[in-house]
């Protein structure tokens, strides 16, 4: 019986595509999309190819690399922008119950939001927090890697037939008063109060190649680590632990988890279900 060697099937002229031009646009413009979950990545890159009627991902390259505009809509076609005001109720309303109570301690407050998107986040906090009144000694760094989608975020304007189930989702979170007060109709549109927006930077920050920028007592990364690979989530992971003081909260999202984590024993858990945490190591 002949030993046969066993050979790893080689690369398909995509795949090597899609290697050229993640390390391309990483050494062109910085941004690092080598970590990512590949099947999302493909299917997002593929979608971006069609739309734009490029016949290959090579033509896409040469396009990106040539051209800062194609990497801005680009960087927008990657950005998963799926987001709701007050999406997942019960994490807020744990928030509140548990995490509050532990930020009235404190004479000033850093929060950093990672991964905003177009903003829901932001705004849903911003409430949350005014309502419980500590929002005048909170700082909400919101971040993200897309600089168009921040723009968004920083307008506030979301169409207006959303705002029945926001406002549905902000009474199962706890909602206080009336979430009409919060914006203003116009149109199709609902403008939320530029005063939301007070105590908010909007920055742009890489979560796979950027650094640290501050201490906090909150940092709140949901539904973002799901599209990156496991080399890439233990980065993260180790950026938010290097990020956060000690006893600080830390929230993921509801289908990520700090088990197999590098700091997974350095957090208690203070809500189960929320995925909520406590930096206590």
């Amino acid at each position: 019986m002949k030993n046969e060697l066993a050979v790893s099937p080689s690369p398909s002229v995509e795949e090597i595509e899609m290697d050229l031009l993640l390390e391309g646009i990483y050494r062109q413009y910085g941004f690092d999309f080598r970590n990512y979950a590949l099947s999302s990545l493909r299917r997002r890159i593929m979608n971006f190819a069609r739309n734009e009627r490029a016949s290959t991902i090579s033509a896409l390259q040469d396009r990106i690399l040539h051209d800062r505009s194609w990497l801005d809509r680009f960087l927008f076609a990657l950005s998963v922008n799926v987001s709701a005001i007050f999406r997942d109720p019960a994490f807020y309303l744990a928030f509140r119950k548990e995490v509050v109570p532990m930020l009235r301690t404190y004479p000033f407050i850093r929060i950093w939001l990672a991964g905003v998107s177009m903003g829901e986040e932001v705004y849903s906090l911003a409430i949350l927090l005014e309502e419980e009144g500590i929002y005048d000694r909170c700082r909400i760094y919101a971040t993200d890697i897309n600089e168009p989608v921040l723009k968004k975020a920083k307008e506030g304007i979301y169409p207006l037939e959303l705002m029945q189930t926001y406002t549905s989702n902000y009474m199962k979170a706890g909602g206080l008063q009336s979430f009409s007060r919060y914006y203003t109709a116009a149109y199709d549109r609902a403008i939320f109060k530029a005063s939301l927006r007070d105590n908010v930077v909007f920055a742009q920050h890489n979560l796979a190649t950027d650094a640290s920028f501050n201490e906090f007592h909150v940092i709140l990364c949901r539904n973002v680590m799901i599209y990156f690979n496991r080399e890439l989530q233990g980065h993260v992971h180790h950026l938010l632990y290097e990020s956060l003081v000690m006893f600080g909260i830390l929230g993921v999202g509801a289908k990520e988890t700090l088990r197999f984590s590098p700091h997974e024993q350095a957090y208690d858990e203070i809500d189960k279900a929320a995925k909520l945490y406590r930096r206590v190591a």
